[in-house]
């Protein structure tokens, strides 16, 4: 096995274990914390830490330029903000930041996605 493969295979069973969580964390909230040890006291501090690799993350695709991996992380970064949004809107608190947040997103997604069609 290569090292690429390895790396890729590697990365696969990241993709396992972080769609399970999601799954726990979607089906039931409170044995997603149980799970992974997560506090709700803490959840500042947590936030700011997603902020840094959300922000690392959006560094790299930038900075490597690849067009797809830039729609596919704004579409994600799309997603987290329309979901926080659906969050609160249950909740009755605002959503105009999220909303904003997943429009913009997705502005950079359509961006990309047109300029893949252009062959950019």
């Amino acid at each position: 096995m290569s090292w690429a493969s390895l790396a890729i295979a590697l990365s696969g069973a990241g993709v396992l274990v972080t769609g399970a969580l999601a799954a726990l964390f979607l089906r039931d909230p409170v044995a997603g914390m149980v799970a992974t040890g997560h506090r709700a006291e803490a959840l500042p501090h947590v936030m700011a830490n997603r902020y840094v690799a959300m922000l690392v993350l959006a560094l790299g695709a930038t900075l490597y330029g690849d067009l797809k991996a830039i729609a596919l992380l704004f579409a994600a970064f799309s997603y987290m903000a329309f979901h926080d949004a659906w969050i609160y809107a249950r909740a009755g608190q605002a959503v105009g930041k999220h909303i904003g947040a997943g429009v913009a997103a997705l502005i950079v997604v359509l961006v990309a996605s047109l300029a893949m069609g252009q062959g950019v």
